[in-house]
């Protein structure tokens, strides 16, 4: 599925192919929460790094989070891309897993189908004013779930197919 986004100024817009475009998985740990989140959470979609393609690139910045754990500090080698201009959080590149990019489903402009269930993960760092829906549809999470992002498309019938591939 071919999606749009943009940051709230206007100064950066994007597309990529996304194979995993439903926003199902809020995350509630300090960097999403800090970097992209208002509502204690942010949504990443699954696209194709070699489908990015970027208006604006001179108002981009990157961060790269530091995961604190007790006493020991580590940088991230994933790239959270935002609009110098406004803040906003546009997507997240890590070289680990170079043929993905994970959009923020904030920045989306496309319309994105609706999620059959919500998966709330990272609930171990969530901020305690927080408060995580409890639905018949809601499943959650202390820590990552099991299944990954792509798996989870596939299961409930949703992974979409890149051009060109079969």
């Amino acid at each position: 599925m071919r999606i749009e986004g943009s940051c709230h100024c206007g100064r950066v817009r994007f597309s990529c192919e996304a194979y995993a475009p439903v926003p199902y998985q809020y995350c509630y740990c300090s960097i999403c929460r800090k970097t992209a989140g208002g509502s204690g959470s942010a949504i990443n979609l699954g696209a194709y790094a070699d489908t990015l393609d970027v208006d604006g690139r001179e108002h981009l910045g990157i961060y790269h989070a530091k995961i604190r754990d007790g006493d020991t500090c580590t940088i991230s080698s994933g790239e959270r891309h935002f609009c110098t201009g406004c803040g906003s959080a546009l997507w997240l590149f890590d070289p680990e897993w170079p043929e993905l990019v994970h959009p923020h489903a904030s920045a989306i402009d496309t319309p994105l189908p609706e999620a059959p269930e919500r998966m709330h993960i990272l609930l171990d760092s969530k901020a305690n004013w927080v408060r995580v829906p409890r639905g018949p549809n809601d499943r959650h999470a202390q820590h990552y779930p099991d299944e990954s992002l792509e798996d989870w498309h596939r299961r409930h019938g949703l992974l979409e197919a890149r051009e060109g591939r079969r």
